[in-house]
C-alpha cells in the first residue's frame, strides 16, 4: 500500500487504519488481539486508532505492540469518564484520562489525541480544547484532532486549532462530503474516515439486523439500491468510495484476525474509477433525506 501524507501533520500514513473499538466491546482474547495487530503491521498497517471508552481496548493494544511501538501511529480519543470520578466533558477529567490512556497503552505519548464526538456548544466553550492543547505541549501528543460527525464537525473545522478531523463516510453517509469535508482540505486537516465500508449493512439483506448500530445504514441502503451490492466484491466497492473522497486513511474496525489482511488486499484493485465514484456520489444526491445526518 502506498502511504498517504496526512494533512498538516506530515504524518505519512496507510491508507486502512486499524480501529479499536471491537477489540474491546466483544471481548478479543488478547492472542487474537496479538495476531491480528502484527498480521496487519507485517502486510503494511502502521495507524492504530482506539479510544478511552472501547472498554479494555488501549491495555489491549498496548500489550501487543509495546515492542513494535516505533512501527507504528498511534492515535486515541478523549471526552468520556468511562470509570473515571468526572462527568463527561468536565475540564478536570481531559488531563486525568490522557494519563490513563498513556498508561494503558504503555508510552510516553501518542501522535494524535482527539476530543471524542463533544457537541459545538463545548467545542465554543473552549477549555476542552486548551486542555487538549495543554497536553500536546507537555509532549503528551504530537498532534490534536477532532473526532464527530454533523454540523459540530464543521464547527470543529472552522476553528482552526485542529489537525485532523475524524468522521463518518462511507455509501450511506455522506452528509460529510458536503459540510465538513471542504473545510478540511482548505485548511489541509488530515482526515481519518470511521465506518469507512458502512458496517456492511447490506450483508443483513432483508431481515432487520439484530445489532442497533446498523439499522440507520441498513435502511438507507434499502433506498439507495446500489447495484454493486448485489455483486461479489461489494466491500472493495465501498472501501474503495470512501478512499476516493477527501480521505487519508480509512479506519476498519475488526475482531477477526484475519479480517485487516483481508480488507487491504482489496486496495489491489486500484482507485475506485471515476465514473463508479461519480456514480455512487449521484445516488445519493438524488436519494437522501434531510435526516440522514452522519452517523456518530
Amino acid at each position: 500500500m502506498d502511504l498517504r501524507v496526512l494533512g498538516k501533520t506530515g504524518l505519512a500514513v496507510s491508507p486502512l487504519g486499524f480501529g479499536g473499538s471491537e477489540i474491546g466491546f466483544q471481548e478479543t482474547t488478547q492472542e487474537d488481539v496479538e495476531r491480528l495487530l502484527f498480521a496487519g503491521l507485517d502486510a503494511g498497517l502502521n495507524v492504530i486508532d482506539t479510544g478511552e471508552c472501547y472498554r479494555d481496548s488501549e491495555e489491549k493494544i498496548g500489550k501487543a505492540i509495546k515492542t513494535r511501538r516505533n512501527n507504528l501511529l498511534l492515535f486515541t480519543k478523549v471526552g468520556h469518564a468511562s470509570g473515571l470520578p468526572y462527568e463527561d466533558w468536565a475540564k478536570e477529567l481531559i488531563g486525568v484520562s490522557i494519563d490513563r490512556s498513556l498508561q494503558r497503552l504503555q508510552t510516553d505519548h501518542v501522535d494524535l489525541i482527539q476530543l471524542h464526538s463533544c457537541d459545538e456548544e463545548l467545542l465554543r466553550q473552549g477549555d476542552v480544547v486548551a486542555e487538549l492543547v495543554k497536553a500536546r505541549d507537555a509532549g503528551k501528543a504530537r498532534f490534536i484532532g477532532y473526532s464527530g460527525d454533523r454540523n459540530d464537525a464543521a464547527y470543529a473545522v472552522g476553528m482552526g486549532v485542529f489537525d485532523t478531523l475524524q468522521t463518518s463516510v462511507n455509501i450511506a453517509d455522506q452528509q460529510c462530503i458536503s459540510i465538513s469535508l471542504p473545510g478540511a482540505k482548505a485548511a489541509n486537516m488530515g482526515v481519518i474516515a470511521k465506518r469507512p465500508v458502512a458496517n456492511v449493512a447490506w450483508r443483513w439483506g432483508t431481515e432487520y439486523p439484530g445489532d442497533p448500530y446498523h439499522i440507520a445504514y441498513w435502511e438507507r441502503l434499502k433506498e439507495l439500491q446500489y447495484p454493486f451490492l448485489k455483486e461479489g466484491n461489494a466491500v472493495s466497492v465501498a472501501l474503495r468510495f470512501t478512499l476516493a473522497q477527501y480521505v487519508h486513511t480509512a479506519i476498519v474496525g475488526t475482531a477477526n484476525p484475519d479480517r485487516w489482511a483481508a480488507n487491504a488486499r482489496l486496495l489491489d484493485a486500484g482507485p475506485l474509477p471515476a465514473k463508479e465514484e461519480a456514480a455512487i456520489r449521484k445516488r445519493w444526491l438524488e436519494v437522501a433525506k434531510p435526516d440522514w445526518i452522519g452517523q456518530t
